[in-house]
């Protein structure tokens, strides 16, 4: 109980428990992708790949939880910690000071909350289904002819059709690679894994990720919109 009060009260406890999360939520958005970009794909391989994450039932539950509370966590964290930053240098100079920071860590706490309201609003779209009913109708059978489960490829087509949908989803995942551009970077240095030798290669590893990461999300809305990807037969 103590080591977990202390991750919460210090500024390094704090720091680690803002890495461990985003390292979770690195994972998350890492595998997340992949399994959408099946959509380029037949519709065979998206909607077996939905219906084995359904089959883990009260589990997928759990884990959706535990990862929104880690996105919480990291929110929370991100912005205390920015507030921490702003109470050590309270003075004026009356002058334009540069800071080292990039922009990207001084708007860490901002896009962390358009982030969250994204999740939200994807739980909500694609999860829940709220306002599209009819989702919960669309079945689809599997190669082995009997097996009926969700079409997930009908509903990713039939939501990005709407171009204030997959508008807004471009601007959040752009959103969520800048924020990247910045957090891989601190989290491998709160972890200990950032040092002299490594620095250059690790950070054109987070920009090299992070444009691979925005492109590749942004491809499949893009390729709905653009008449590229279909409804099947």
């Amino acid at each position: 109980m103590n080591l977990l009060g202390s991750l919460f009260s210090s500024s390094i406890g704090r720091k680690f428990l803002m890495a461990a999360t985003g390292l979770v939520l690195f994972g998350f958005v890492t595998g997340h992708l992949l399994g959408n970009l099946q959509i380029f794909l037949p519709p065979q391989k998206i909607n077996a790949y939905g219906h084995m994450l359904e089959s883990l039932g009260a589990g997928l539950w759990l884990i959706r939880l535990f990862l929104l509370a880690c996105v919480l966590i990291h929110i929370w964290l991100a912005i205390q910690l920015t507030l921490e930053n702003r109470a050590a240098r309270p003075q004026d100079y009356g002058v334009a000071h540069i800071n080292r920071a990039t922009l990207a860590s001084r708007l860490m706490a901002r896009t962390s909350i358009v982030v969250l309201a994204f999740i939200l609003f994807h739980l909500a779209h694609y999860t829940v289904r709220a306002g599209h009913p009819l989702w919960s109708e669309h079945t689809f059978t599997l190669a082995d002819g009997y097996t009926k489960v969700r079409d997930i490829h009908a509903m990713m087509v039939e939501g990005f059709s709407n171009v204030a949908v997959s508008v807004f989803y471009i601007i959040a995942v752009g959103l969520l690679s800048y924020h990247l551009a910045h957090g891989i970077g601190s989290m491998l240095q709160t972890l200990g894994l950032k040092n002299e030798k490594w620095t250059r290669g690790l950070e054109r590893f987070a920009v090299a990720y992070c444009w691979g990461y925005f492109l590749l999300n942004a491809a499949i809305p893009l390729a709905v919109l653009g008449g590229f990807v279909k409804l099947h037969a």
